[in-house]
């Protein structure tokens, strides 16, 4: 297979859906792109295409040619190509760069800068060196989205508010020029008395001028290129419908005895006041638009500007960007981590809210991992850098979230297709509305065609179609990555939106993924002294079972040390064994694998294992049968301890569930959702795990490539399916389902076959994903509703259909208003999902997953 390269490039002057599918259309006839895809509320493109066969600058070049403007030079897009970690020519020995994709800034679009990242390098200086060269900022590492951060506030379209000013200086006096005496009658007699006819309309012209051609001129610019390609847009609607004006006043200027008596009107106020009015909304749509990205500057802004260093024995304050992997970072009490690590000395607690989504701080100490971005709160931490630039956690959130946004759910696909043909069929529309008029309107029938015909053209702009999508998923997926929700694309999130199956693996998902004692049964009640005797036996294992042991032995040691009791694990009696801070010592140890050990403690021989090993060493187990059936059937593992051929007692183990998998459960019934737990583990035991949270259907002893032909047969009833996993044994059933969920990752996001990554252990969190995405789709459908209704309502209005009934007829300035109000208010729309709560009933408590 051909290598293929993915790019990103901002595309700004991009006004409507037609826009959008305008420049996919162009850019998918280029030879060797492979795939292109346009996001309207972004301004972004992604093109995956052939370097074989294409060049950047082939993709910049088809983008200008189509009348747009790429806001990415052709060298940084080069850079950006190389998505993956590459060793670069000429970097030096040692030294690999990483070129990041462009960050977008707030209202869309993408930052005109780009650096690299220097992931691995024998020295700072090594990095600075690498690093710089033309086009490219000479730093160790690059500050993720920096070119957001440093353009927060600002609109996609730099010029946009300096159009609108201009276009209000001059329309203003227009209006009153030409409005005005029909309001107030002295100001008519005035003109009257001192302006001809033909000298108003001249300073008519005069003043419409500017606003037409000059703060106009992106509409012009952009319609022209639409027309002469023959895929109209909004901005050919505006060119023409504008246009119109301003020829049909300038000609009844200049010649009025060409037009039929009573209909040589001035209409240079229309024109002015369409463009006036869609810059306005376009304004105030951008800076909605900008809103809508928030979330993406709130993380981007957790990154700190400096950091301390501990190098050759002293601490250095130096740029966060000139770390390099393995220096030794301070975290003081109160500062932001500055980059992901592990702890070598120190302990605090951590705030990770920005990862999880839940407030309370976890406890980190030695050998502990902490992430880039996170607040250090109450003690001092060294840690060793080990992951820098666009491998840290916080750059792989900023890179999900941004290619969630950037992807085109199927919803949008079929708005784009509607919009290619919705505009020509409007200008078709306007034809004949202008050409009825003309034959059967009363007189001057000229001027009421006219006025029509500019009306429909205005009205029809589809911007609110091409918004509906991208907004809301824009919105959606940044409040989603607040609560620690990261869809990885934005189809997913619309297909999470209707799945009616939930299949969970069981272990390490709803389960803790490590089996604990549950349970101690000693004849002679003396659980902590079996405890003893055990894990003295077990600690020359290393079965996980025998880990286990070990473990509850030292939490019940420590518990008689803090004289508190532990639940399960009563305080000792007098017949303790002695505490386990002095390890019982043991001698001539026999492991027979998978099933026991034994050895000698002093003068007595001590065996502990499966119900067969000690039955084959003579032992009666009969007075723990009873017992051991109980815990069977509760799911245990069971490991029988003996001394001298006498039975001592019983150890139940087992994956205890997680905190919180009955109530997801619960809440995923509520919500309408089927349930299925599917798992390797014994049947019996998959069974209880289903009985104790709720599930519907439990199938166990299921192997991983097994997971995945459960969930294609359940495809196959019909069944939109979500799979939830812990996203590497469970990867082929992951892949399989409609929507995979990789629950619990930590720190380690970048799981590559689900669709959502939820950074909590708490399987709760998944209530959230599901309402958020219902949700969104729910505001999309409800944008879209709008977008359509409100062209079909408005468009034949302005064709006059009401006008035989009430003589009313829509204005074209109301008309250029009413379409500027319909982007606005689907924009407002998916900016409620900003206010996005977890549901009632089913928060997750207000902690910290550690």
């Amino acid at each position: 297979m051909a290598m293929t390269a993915e790019i990103r490039i901002g595309v700004g002057g991009m006004t409507c859906a037609n826009c959008s599918a305008r420049v996919e259309r162009v850019l998918r006839r280029l030879p060797g792109v492979v795939d292109a895809s346009v996001n309207l509320a972004t301004e972004t493109a992604r093109v995956r295409y052939l370097p074989a066969l294409l060049e950047p600058e082939g993709i910049t070049a088809a983008i200008r040619g189509a009348g747009y403007e790429p806001l990415l030079d052709p060298d940084a897009m080069r850079e950006a190509a190389a998505e993956s970690t590459t060793v670069t020519p000429g970097a030096g020995p040692g030294v690999t760069l990483h070129t990041p994709s462009p960050q977008p800034s707030p209202a869309g679009g993408e930052g005109a800068g780009e650096t690299a990242a220097c992931t691995a390098a024998p020295s700072p200086q090594a990095c600075a060196d690498a690093t710089s060269s033309p086009g490219r900022e000479g730093s160790e590492r690059p500050r993720p989205g920096a070119q957001a951060s440093t353009r927060a506030g600002t609109t996609g379209d730099p010029g946009l508010g300096r159009d609108l000013r201009l276009a209000a200086a001059f329309t203003l006096p227009l209006l009153l020029l030409s409005m005005g005496p029909m309001l107030w009658p002295p100001l008519h007699h005035g003109l009257e008395a001192h302006l001809s006819w033909r000298a108003q309309g001249l300073l008519q012209f005069v003043l419409a001028a500017p606003v037409y051609f000059w703060a106009g001129q992106r509409f012009l610019r952009h319609g022209w290129a639409e027309m002469r390609t023959l895929s109209p847009g909004m901005s050919s609607l505006v060119m023409l419908g504008g246009g119109a004006a301003i020829a049909y006043s300038t000609l009844a200027l200049l010649a009025p005895g060409l037009f039929p008596p009573g209909t040589a009107h001035y209409y240079f106020e229309a024109a002015a006041v369409i463009v006036s009015l869609i810059l306005l909304g376009k304004w105030l749509e951008a800076r909605a638009k900008g809103r809508t990205s928030a979330a993406i500057r709130r993380l981007v802004e957790l990154r700190p500007q400096t950091a301390r260093v501990v190098r050759e024995g002293r601490e250095l304050d130096i740029p966060t960007q000139a770390i390099v992997l393995g220096d030794l970072v301070l975290a003081r009490p109160g500062e932001r981590i500055a980059t992901d690590g592990e702890v070598e000395h120190g302990e605090s607690w951590v705030d990770e809210s920005m990862l999880t989504g839940e407030p309370l701080p976890v406890a980190r100490g030695p050998g502990g991992k902490v992430v880039g971005g996170t607040l250090n709160q109450t003690g001092v931490l060294y840690f060793r850098a080990t992951r820098l630039g666009a491998d840290t956690v916080l750059a792989q959130i900023i890179r999900l979230v941004q290619e969630a946004q950037a992807e085109k759910p199927p919803i949008q696909a079929l708005a784009d297709r509607i919009a290619a043909v919705f505009v020509p069929g409007v200008m078709a529309l306007g034809l004949v509305t202008f050409a009825v008029w003309l034959l059967v309107g009363p007189a001057p029938a000229l001027n009421y065609a006219f006025v029509a015909a500019v009306s429909v053209l205005v009205v029809a702009c589809p911007c609110a179609m091409g918004l509906a999508t991208p907004t809301a998923i824009l919105v959606g997926t940044g409040r989603a990555a607040e609560l620690g929700l990261l869809f990885r694309s934005g189809p997913a999130l619309e297909r999470l939106a209707g799945v009616d199956t939930l299949v969970f693996d069981k272990t390490g998902t709803l389960t803790l993924g490590h089996p604990r004692v549950t349970d101690v049964v000693a004849l002679d009640g003396d659980r902590e002294g079996l405890l003893a005797l055990a894990a003295a036996l077990e600690r020359y294992s290393q079965h996980p079972l025998a880990r286990a042991v070990v473990a509850a032995a030292e939490e019940a040691s420590d518990a008689i040390h803090t004289a508190s009791e532990r639940p399960g694990l009563p305080a000792s009696s007098q017949d303790a064994a002695p505490p386990l801070t002095t390890p019982l010592a043991m001698t001539d140890i026999v492991n027979a694998a998978g099933l026991g050990l034994s050895g000698r403690l002093g003068d007595t021989v001590l065996a502990i294992g499966s119900a067969r090993y000690l039955q084959d060493w003579g032992v009666d187990l009969s007075p723990l049968a009873a017992a051991a059936a109980e815990l069977g059937a509760q799911g245990c593992s069971l490991i029988h301890v003996a001394r001298d051929g006498q039975p001592l007692g019983l150890i139940g183990v087992a994956d205890p569930l997680r905190e919180g998998s009955a109530e997801a459960i619960a809440g995923l019934k509520a919500l309408g959702l089927n349930t299925v737990l599917i798992s390797g583990d014994q049947t019996a035991a998959v069974a209880l795990a289903a009985r104790q949270t709720g599930i519907d259907q439990a199938l166990g002893e299921v192997l991983p490539g097994g997971k995945a032909e459960a969930v294609k047969a359940l495809q196959a009833q019909g069944r939109r399916v979500a799979f939830v996993g812990d996203g590497i044994n469970d990867a082929p059933a992951l892949a399989q389902a409609d929507v995979g969920i990789a629950i619990g990752t930590g720190t380690d996001i970048a799981v590559e076959a689900g669709d959502l990554v939820l950074m909590s252990h708490d399987p709760r969190t998944l209530l959230s994903a599901i309402a958020l995405a219902r949700r969104t789709l729910t505001t999309i459908r409800g944008n879209f509703f709008w977008a359509f209704a409100y062209n079909l309502l408005l468009i034949p209005l302005a064709a006059g259909v009401l006008y035989p009934l009430s003589g009313w007829l829509l204005n074209p300035m109301v008309a250029a208003g009413a379409m500027s109000l319909s982007s606005l208010f689907v924009v407002g729309n998916s900016l409620r999902l900003r206010h996005f709560r977890r549901p009632r009933g089913f928060a997750v408590p207000d902690r910290a997953s550690g």
